[in-house]
């Protein structure tokens, strides 16, 4: 793997920090990354989304998410199981995890819900009116010069 210095990058820019961390965290993640639990991340419109997370075995009260940082983040601890059974075979994981997506610039949890053994978080980007592209009127000049040319005329 190679390793990239951006100490160049802060030392000469203002507000692209962003970009740099980004980076940076994408090339030292870890070559392996977790594969539990499953999710799928879904784009069902242009400005809305929705993560699925398989969480087969957890109860809604065994779930949590937040959002903190610029960061959503998926964690699950099962209760202590007190009863005392004895598996043959035991294929369902229920062990706690944590599942952490880094949200972009103005894209907020609209919403979560849970239901058969999914968790379903809907996101949706909201862009300020202020930074929408808009259309810039063009006046036209010409009755200005029009009106100059006419009071050049009166005055010769």
């Amino acid at each position: 793997m190679r390793n990239f210095d951006f100490a160049p990058l802060y030392r000469t820019t203002v507000g692209f920090d962003q970009i740099a961390n980004l980076m940076d965290r994408v090339l030292t993640a870890e070559t392996s990354q977790p594969s539990y639990p499953p999710y799928n991340i879904e784009k069902l419109e242009d400005d809305a989304y929705r993560i699925s997370i398989a969480v087969a075995g957890f109860a809604e009260s065994d779930l949590s998410v937040e959002v903190r940082e610029r960061a959503l983040i998926v964690s699950a601890r099962k209760a202590e199981d007190t009863e005392d059974r004895t598996y043959l075979h035991r294929g369902i994981a229920t062990r706690a995890f944590e599942r952490r997506f880094h949200l972009a610039d103005h894209v907020i949890v609209t919403g979560a819900s849970h239901t058969n053994g999914m968790l379903h978080i809907e996101l949706e980007r909201q862009v300020p009116d202020a930074l929408k592209p808009r259309q810039i009127e063009i006046k036209s000049t010409r009755r200005a010069i029009a009106k100059d040319v006419v009071d050049a005329e009166k005055v010769n």
